[in-house]
């Protein structure tokens, strides 16, 4: 019925969210239920969904984190071996630290090399003494050559296949060796970081930087003495430091060993060979 401008509704029971209510004849009162619309996100549980609002756990959250020392943020995965902060560890050693693994090379019985290096290998030496083995091989056998030649009044011609041969063998032994030898050493239940082996490796073939300077001295005999000492010490460096490791692979430790100190006499008989040698 209506009253006025207002509408009045009898006393009865409605379902939903504005119930009726008994009120004076004449007015009608609305009544809201309460309703958290005015928080967000909700402060309770709703349904299935329970807890607040939040990425999920295993969200990566790579690019929300800050980043130490550099503004880029920090690449994972797989495109991390692609960028240069992958590396960059492996290059942070000094000049001392880099002289005074040299110097514990030229002692191989010490073999103390790998636990001094453990906490931090470097690629920085090895890459070093790899490019001055080359340098060195080039230049020494081309001075040596051409002095031959022109004391037996023979015409000479500069061999470029000595630089690139020099860089082949050189940068390809020291990254071949060692990755088939952490292939070897993680089969036999044995295994060792790829990156100390490519330490060990580099720094076991600074002996033959001196060793290719005294192959100017134009005897056949001494230049196998050089050749020889050169590669006994290289080998036993290598033999000595992966020795105690290499123990835990059982039984085919000694094979291991041995034919790693092999394969370094095998590198110095190269050498001789193809660098230490004199052709007219």
């Amino acid at each position: 019925m209506m009253s006025g401008n207002y509408t009045s509704i009898d006393n009865q029971n409605v379902a939903g969210s504005v119930p009726a209510v008994a009120d004076p004849p004449g007015h009608v009162a609305v009544k809201f239920t309460e309703s958290n619309l005015q928080t967000f996100p909700p402060s309770g549980s709703q349904g299935k969904i329970s807890g607040a609002a939040g990425p999920p756990r295993d969200a990566d959250d790579t690019f929300s984190k800050a980043s130490s020392g550099s503004d880029a943020p920090e690449q994972g995965g797989w495109f991390r071996t692609f960028s240069i902060a992958a590396y960059r560890p492996y290059f942070d050693v000094d000049t001392s630290d880099v002289l005074e693994r040299i110097k514990d090379s030229l002692f191989p019985f010490r073999g103390s090399f790998t636990e001094k290096t453990a906490s931090n290998p470097d690629l920085y030496g090895p890459f070093w003494i790899c490019t001055t083995l080359i340098f060195v091989a080039a230049s020494i056998g081309t001075f040596v050559t051409y002095l031959a030649h022109k004391l037996q009044k023979k015409e000479w011609n500069y061999d470029i296949n000595l630089v690139t041969w020099s860089a082949g063998l050189f940068y390809g032994y020291v990254t071949i060796v060692p990755v088939a030898l952490y292939i070897i050493l993680k089969y036999f239940s044995a295994p060792s970081g790829l990156v100390q082996l490519f330490c060990l490796y580099g720094y076991s073939l600074s002996v033959f930087i001196p060793a290719l300077g005294l192959s100017v001295v134009p005897q056949e005999i001494f230049r196998w003495v050089v050749a020889g000492v050169a590669g006994f010490m290289s080998a036993t460096f290598v033999a000595l430091n992966l020795r105690n490791h290499i123990k835990s692979a059982g039984e085919s430790w000694f094979l291991i060993v041995a034919g790693i100190f092999l394969l370094q006499l095998a590198l110095a008989l190269v050498l001789k060979l193809y660098l230490f040698n004199v052709t007219v």
